[in-house]
């Protein structure tokens, strides 16, 4: 016998796995929807405005917008920057702390 439980996850699983370049429950989200984790969202970005909002898909920072450097939680306040750029930011574990570590992208050439 199959708890519930897992045959649930097993449904809503079944989706995304099948067709991975279709926009599936969990994965390939797009932006504006909710997600838990930046690998969820097609942009590569699971962001919230505050600590108490849910967080949904939004673009990566483009060149000279602001940005958090890439982190564990893989939810951010700041998107990371597109391919290619860097993220000028501070990233010392204070800043990880006191959610300050916000910078600009940046071409590194």
């Amino acid at each position: 016998v199959v708890p519930a439980c897992v045959l649930l996850a097993l449904m809503l699983l079944a989706p995304a796995l099948s067709a991975p370049q279709e926009r599936g429950l969990i994965f390939n989200l797009e932006t504006g929807e909710l997600c838990m984790q930046s690998i969820q969202c097609k942009s590569g970005c699971c962001h919230r405005v505050s600590g108490l909002s849910l967080a949904r898909c939004a673009p990566k920072a483009a060149e000279f917008q602001e940005c958090s450097p890439e982190n564990l939680y893989k939810v951010y306040y700041k998107c990371p920057c597109e391919s290619g750029l860097t993220c000028d930011a501070d990233k010392t574990i204070v800043g990880s702390i006191t959610n300050s570590n916000f910078g600009v992208c940046k071409d590194p050439r």
